[in-house]
């Protein structure tokens, strides 16, 4: 399966092939602030499932802390993905894949929540343990 995705004004093309390790939601402030809303929907992939198919010159990057490089079109400020090479693993946007089956089996950094989601999926207070996290849940 590839799936093909674009930034805002479709200067960046995005392709990711065969199937996420891993969907669900985000809280953390900082990807609240990054999307621009309460929440943010991830999808994770395997570094090599992802590429750039068009638009390459026009893909800027900015890094906060050492474990995200957010990656955006210069052009348009669209959102494409993020990298966390840490974990070697790419944050595709669920957004920016229009045709991804979206199917979300977890939350994580949900004690930063400030939308609440009443969906009875996992709530992790922060990561999973094999992501350096305390794998905690909190209560929905």
């Amino acid at each position: 399966m590839t799936l093909t995705g674009r930034c805002f004004c479709g200067a960046v093309e995005v392709e990711v092939s065969g199937a996420p390790e891993a969907m669900g939601y985000c809280h953390c402030r900082s990807c609240r602030s990054w999307s621009g809303g309460p929440v943010n929907a991830f999808s994770l992939w395997k570094p090599d499932a992802v590429r750039i198919a068009a638009g390459t010159e026009h893909v800027a990057m900015f890094q906060k802390t050492p474990l995200s490089q957010r990656q955006y079109c210069a052009k348009c400020g669209g959102h494409l993905m993020t990298t966390h090479p840490p974990l070697r693993l790419v944050d595709v946007f669920a957004a920016t894949l229009p045709d991804l089956d979206f199917k979300p089996a977890v939350h994580v950094n949900y004690a930063e929540t400030v939308l609440p989601m009443r969906d009875g999926l996992p709530k992790l207070k922060d990561f999973p343990r094999e992501f350096g996290g305390s794998g905690e849940t909190v209560a929905e």
